[in-house]
């Protein structure tokens, strides 16, 4: 049998984020997310709804649907990671999330322009959300295996950078080849490739058969070259629930790891509601065509790639946790942006009419965000890895998942709530900022280290 190299292994590992990214770029984002909200408003203006309301409505529907996905993984993940660590098996869980993966992304073609299958591509959606979110449980906790020290941290890194390159990749593919614009056109002025049909939309639906066969594609190197490592133990099913048990328990007896969970629950919530409603928000706020929102994309993901790798240097250099607070910060200083700016002001300035001031700022707002974000989800999952027990990777990180769904509902729902008392989108999104304001006063009592030294005294005794 051919010995693997590790160097082939690392690579085969960073692939999943190439193949994977095209699900929170294209679909969650910049494609499908728009295109989503643009049908649903138009669907609930049908029934008599003013336009204002329908929007609301539209948000409020796209917000259920990664709500109820959300909750779903949050108190799932931790279960099924316990298990994968005590078999030892990874490989086979990716597989068949892998299968809903590309079951539910393949079904986002069935979104009609008319609205009438609303609700069955929702359903579609979140069968490919659950289908990526476990997946990724499942790669990340193989990360420790793959270097120590330092070395973790540049591996992320470098991963989640080739993950926005794939997706930037995928992007510019979908605008330039499929996704029409209002003329009937790609961004280069071709009609939508294989014959798709600009006026029923087939050009913008075949996001969700194109996201599908790109991960079919990119994910051959992973199952080549990356194999499941045995376990040091091996125990039954009622031994794992127990070792969860044990693990959920022990929590509150580690500060360090209970602030971390805490902190990243609040930002990571934070941030997917500037990824999960970027998009949406420029649909139903400023208008945008699917075509503009796309060159938003692509500046924020080039943008993503390039910071994701130099974070990942930086975590090597100085750890994650300074990285995790100076993003943070960053992205702090975005929101306040966002809440401050209007058509018709700057922070109290009057702009003139029909100025491009707001359109130019955002697209510099959503370089900043893929920037911040980007090197702020790398750092993240390091210092998961400082905070996870040797031997139960994938458990830890099913509570990381657990920690970062608990409160999905959280920003969508503050957002939704503030925009209707202050019948102010811009407003509306003031929420955030509180949500990174209390991720960076958590992150005060975490340990920069995590708990490599408890789990390694334990080991001395041992």
């Amino acid at each position: 049998m051919t010995t693997i190299s590790e160097r082939k292994r690392i690579f085969g590992w960073m692939m999943f984020d190439w193949a994977s990214q095209p699900f929170y770029t294209l679909v969650l984002t910049f494609i499908f997310g728009p295109y989503f909200a643009a049908v649903a408003t138009e669907y609930f203006m049908s029934t008599g709804l003013a336009e204002n309301v329908a929007d609301a409505r539209a948000q409020s529907v796209w917000s259920l649907g990664q709500t109820v996905t959300g909750l779903l993984i949050a108190f799932t993940a931790p279960v099924m990671g316990a298990f994968a660590d005590n078999t030892g098996r990874r490989i086979p869980w990716i597989i068949a999330f892998s299968g809903l993966y590309v079951a539910g992304t393949w079904g986002l073609w069935w979104m009609m322009p008319d609205g009438s299958t609303l609700w069955i591509s929702l359903v579609s959606f979140g069968i490919g959300m659950i289908g990526a979110e476990y997946a990724l449980i499942f790669i990340n906790a193989m990360l420790p295996d793959l270097g120590d020290g330092g070395e973790v941290g540049r591996i992320s890194g470098s991963g989640m950078a080739l993950g926005y390159a794939g997706g930037v990749t995928a992007l510019f593919i979908m605008l330039l080849l499929f996704a029409e614009g209002e003329n009937g056109r790609t961004l280069i002025g071709l009609e939508p490739l294989f014959g798709l049909d600009p006026a029923a939309r087939e050009g913008t639906r075949f996001v969700g058969p194109f996201t599908a066969l790109w991960y079919l594609l990119f994910m051959i190197p992973f199952f080549m070259w990356v194999k499941d490592r045995p376990p040091a133990h091996r125990a039954g099913t009622k031994s794992a629930l127990g070792e969860l048990w044990k693990s959920l328990r022990s929590i509150v007896r580690r500060p360090s790891l209970f602030a971390y969970l805490g902190s990243s629950m609040f930002y990571r919530d934070a941030l997917n509601a500037l990824y999960g409603f970027g998009g949406v928000y420029a649909t139903l706020v400023l208008n945008w065509s699917i075509t503009m929102i796309g060159v938003f994309g692509i500046i924020g993901a080039i943008s993503a790639a390039v910071f994701t790798w130099i974070g990942g240097r930086a975590d090597k250099r100085f750890g994650p946790k300074p990285v995790i607070r100076f993003n943070v910060l960053v992205l702090v200083g975005v929101t306040t942006v966002i809440v401050g700016m209007s058509r018709e002001s700057f922070f109290g300035i009057p702009l003139a009419e029909g100025s491009a001031l707001p359109d130019v700022v955002f697209y510099i707002l959503g370089a900043t965000i893929g920037a911040a974000g980007g090197a702020l989800q790398s750092a993240s999952r390091s210092m998961m890895v400082r905070h996870a027990h040797p031997e139960r990777p994938t458990e830890a990180f099913g509570l990381y998942a657990l920690s970062g769904k608990a409160t999905a509902f959280l920003a969508p729902a503050l957002i939704g709530m503030v925009s209707y008392l202050s019948n102010s989108p811009r407003i509306g999104v003031s929420p955030v900022i509180v949500l990174f304001v209390i991720s960076l006063v958590l992150l005060r009592w975490v340990r920069p280290e995590g708990e490599r030294e408890m789990w390694a005294g334990a080991s001395r005794q041992g």
